[in-house]
């Protein structure tokens, strides 16, 4: 297969009792303050039935400028473990901004050989794509140790956390799709609609950034697809210009409806009466297209996070407040 073919979705085995799923520094550090984040993510998928370890480089106190290990490192120790068949899920323990660094140092091969899921967001997200676009594997755009599993799943009324257990367990097991995701109370209709399609999606900084390198994701990908972002820190002025840059790049012409995560720390929509809104700044940049946007979607770093597997064909009716996977993002 050449670097430029559009190889076909590649889903991982579905995990059973028992499977052994490690916690990896795949980007950022770990501070002292949330070592009990990591502690409560293993008890967290022990819970789900499986057994747990960590990787090597997470460790207190062991980082390099502001990512847990060199690019070179981090990739040596991701390698390692999808080249492990024991390792049958791969959880991230934080996000970051390291991941760019090694893009051109992950085993493609074994990916190929072993797919795996590989769960986080945030910097993650950025892994998604390049794997979704060089191997085709689906991404787990789900939640990770910190602040996931170990915060915000935490901090969660026991129905939420039941709720979050069982569609995890389903999405990380069950070879039947999960059907709707639970709506949320926030969750709000930008522009009604339906559509159906696969599910692509990051951080909106990662979407726009990868595009511009080898690593991007080819375009007739977007083809039809449900487009799902969010975004974090920054001005509302650079959602604006990201957005921008995803028309220019022809994606926008190309998808059939548009997922928005709760935003969170952007300047700017502080304030409840803010000017301009983030749904404002959307259909400023959709224009006519008539495309459905289902906004304030726990997709990210709102938290908790409701997995968006990338690749997975989903069903979204904005006006319904609705999001359905029609597919599992694992295989028998």
């Amino acid at each position: 297969m050449t670097d430029s073919a559009t190889p076909p979705l590649l889903r991982p085995r579905a995990l059973r009792a028992g499977d052994l799923v490690v916690i990896a520094a795949l980007s950022g550090p770990l501070p002292a303050e949330y070592e009990s984040h990591v502690q409560h993510t293993a008890t967290v998928l022990e819970g789900m039935g499986f057994r747990v370890r960590r990787a090597p480089l997470l460790a207190v106190g062991r980082r390099r400028w502001w990512s847990a290990a060199s690019p070179a490192e981090i990739a040596a120790d991701l390698n390692g473990l999808l080249r492990d068949p024991e390792v049958r899920a791969i959880v991230a323990g934080d996000g970051g901004q390291t991941v760019f660094g090694y893009l051109d140092l992950i085993d493609l091969d074994a990916v190929r050989a072993d797919p795996k899921p590989i769960l986080g967001y945030s910097d993650i997200s950025l892994l998604h794509l390049a794997l979704y676009a060089r191997t085709g594997l689906a991404g787990f755009h789900a939640d990770m140790a910190v602040p996931g599993f170990g915060g915000h799943w935490r901090t969660a009324p026991p129905a939420r956390h039941a709720e979050l257990r069982d569609l995890y367990v389903r999405l990380l097991t069950d070879p039947e799709p999960l059907g709707a995701l639970p709506t949320g109370p926030a969750w709000e209709c930008w522009r009604p609609g339906r559509a159906e399609g696969p599910l692509i999606g990051a951080v909106i900084n990662r979407i726009a950034l990868v595009q511009a390198t080898r690593f991007a994701v080819p375009l007739d990908r977007f083809d039809g697809a449900v487009l799902f972002w969010e975004e974090i820190g920054g001005h509302i002025s650079h959602v604006w210009s990201y957005l921008q840059v995803l028309r220019h790049a022809g994606i926008l012409d190309r998808i059939s409806g548009m997922v928005v995560g709760i935003p969170h720390a952007i300047a700017g929509l502080e304030e409840p009466d803010a000017s301009p809104t983030l749904a404002e700044i959307v259909l400023d940049v959709l224009g006519d297209r008539d495309i459905p946007v289902l906004g304030n979607v726990e997709c990210g770093h709102a938290g908790p996070v409701l997995p968006m597997p990338v690749g997975v064909r989903a069903a979204l009716d904005a006006g319904r407040r609705t999001l359905t996977l029609r597919e599992s993002a694992v295989r028998p």
